[in-house]
């Protein structure tokens, strides 16, 4: 028997798991359902941290209406009600576990129990109380449960069936268990030992077997590799300090991302993929594509960074003491907000940028592509990094023998449209701007000229090549043959829109 108290709380929650399934699905808290049972205005003040409007509608929904306001909004409810709904687990032994406590006479919840459809049906993910709907301070250990960083990093990560998966800081569990949907085998670590035993929970609730490891960053699989990984490590950045393992890393500013992103690679096999969130400082005078494409090795990655917003310094501040609990007024706040700015200032940083970043091991020099997507789009990018890193390849080839590209013909995307925005002027409209626009995915959009509209508009699947096109264009302006400088300025546009999905090659 363990001697560990928390090696015995979380022995006694894996082993509560059975039952505790049981009850979940006999009522049916589940992600469909508990959108059925509140209704979708309901829900999404759920979502907002609004506990009245969701306490009205739970007490209409039976035992159901129990676990939602039990679990999801943290009241305190009598045992008869408790026990009716988690029914065949016993009380005594939940309270033994860690799930629920004692208040008086009546029971509440100590963790966080919430269903998500992870795209593989309803998983179950455990982890520490928030204060979404109770105002609560956080532990240095601290274990956060499904927040907007991790749904971003789960419809981000690309779900091609692959042989091993790893989850480097795993939490609660929520990329592990999402995971194993798509790999044969998965594995998570985490330095973190509160994190691994609500992930271990987490799996048996869920029926899921995930290997576990505890230790800090890749040193608990040195030596291994792996057909894809996905982090969500962290990335926060400040002050080389831990207040939260969760968020802090001890590394100074952009550390940990630097240190994820530069070792990630070794731990690939051929071919594999990584799928991460990051954050980086702009400094002053400094691009910010240089400073991560510094981090990279030179040889065996395709590296696409994917910048999905920049923030002040300030607002960056304001917004993460918030996450933990803390009233940016009260001075204690104060002076956690005045020790950070002055790190910003010491080292020059005039914003925070942070997206995702994806990694593919090839065999050849490393290539970089870093962008901004800060415009809104619907599509999980999983499937559009899948596409990405195969029309890199395509261009890889082309690089490799531009004949490739002059002998292949092209379609456009079925999403793509013409734009052309005209605006007043002294003689009716004129035309200021044309674009091709991807209607799908990140809703690229280029600004083209008449050349490329007509190219573009000549291709089809069962059309001529590109050099042939190139030749009709040519005639159409006159001009007796392709020049190599014209014919280089049209393939550097076409590079551009088959990185970007607009047109194909077919």
């Amino acid at each position: 028997m363990p001697t560990n108290p928390a090696a015995t709380s979380g022995s006694l929650l894996t082993a509560l798991c059975p039952a505790l399934r049981t009850a979940l699905i006999r009522v049916g808290y589940d992600a469909d359902t508990l959108v059925e049972a509140l209704g979708p205005d309901v829900h999404a003040a759920l979502g907002r941290s609004e506990p009245v409007p969701v306490r009205r509608a739970a007490r209409a929904a039976g035992e159901l209406g129990t676990l939602i306001r039990l679990l999801l909004l943290g009241d305190a409810l009598p045992e008869r009600e408790v026990a009716a709904a988690l029914a065949p687990a016993r009380i005594d032994d939940a309270v033994a576990a860690g799930l629920l406590t004692r208040d008086g006479d009546e029971l509440r919840a100590a963790l966080d129990l919430r269903p998500l459809d992870t795209g593989a049906g309803t998983r179950w993910i455990l982890s520490d109380l928030d204060d979404s709907m109770r105002r609560r301070t956080l532990t240095e250990d601290h274990v956060l449960g499904v927040g907007h960083a991790s749904l971003s990093l789960l419809r981000a990560t690309p779900t091609v069936p692959v042989g091993t998966v790893l989850d480097l800081g795993t939490g609660c569990g929520v990329q592990a268990v999402h995971a194993a949907g798509y790999a044969g085998r998965v594995t998570a670590t985490d330095v973190n030992a509160r994190a691994l035993w609500l992930a271990q929970a987490t799996a048996a609730l869920n029926e899921l077997d995930i290997e576990l490891l505890e230790g800090s960053w890749f040193e608990p699989v040195a030596g291994r590799r792996f057909d894809q990984i996905v982090a969500n490590p962290p990335f926060v950045v400040g002050p080389a300090r831990i207040e939260h393992t969760y968020r802090d890393s001890g590394l100074a500013l952009d550390g940990a991302s630097e240190l994820v992103i530069g070792q990630a690679p070794e731990l690939l096999a051929p071919g594999g993929l990584a799928a991460m969130l990051a954050a980086w400082v702009h400094v002053e005078g400094q691009d910010w594509r240089q400073r991560v494409s510094s981090w990279l090795p030179a040889h065996g990655v395709d590296a696409w960074v994917v910048q999905r917003d920049v923030a002040d310094p300030a607002l960056y501040v304001g917004t993460w003491l918030r996450d933990a609990g803390l009233d940016p007024r009260d001075p204690a706040a104060q002076a956690r907000a005045e020790q950070w700015l002055a790190a910003f200032d010491a080292a020059d940083v005039e914003g925070i940028g942070f997206g995702f970043v994806y990694l593919h091991a090839i065999d050849g020099p490393t290539e970089l592509m870093a962008e901004d997507l800060v415009h809104g789009f619907d599509d999980p990018l999983g499937n559009e990094a899948a596409a990405y890193f195969a029309r890199s390849a395509w261009l890889r080839a082309v690089a490799a023998d531009e004949n490739l590209a002059w002998t292949s013909r092209f379609a456009p995307s079925p999403a793509t449209a013409l734009e052309r925005v005209y605006l007043p002027g002294e003689h009716g409209w004129t035309e200021e701007v044309a674009r091709l626009h991807r209607g799908d995915g990140p809703r690229w959009q280029h600004e083209v000229d008449e050349s490329t509209v007509a190219l573009v508009a000549g291709m089809r699947p069962d059309g001529l090549p590109l050099y042939e096109l190139l030749e009709l264009l040519a005639l159409a302006d006159g001009a007796e043959q392709v020049t190599p400088e014209f014919a280089a300025q049209a393939l550097g546009v076409v590079a551009g829109l088959v990185r970007h999905g607009l047109v194909r090659p077919v």
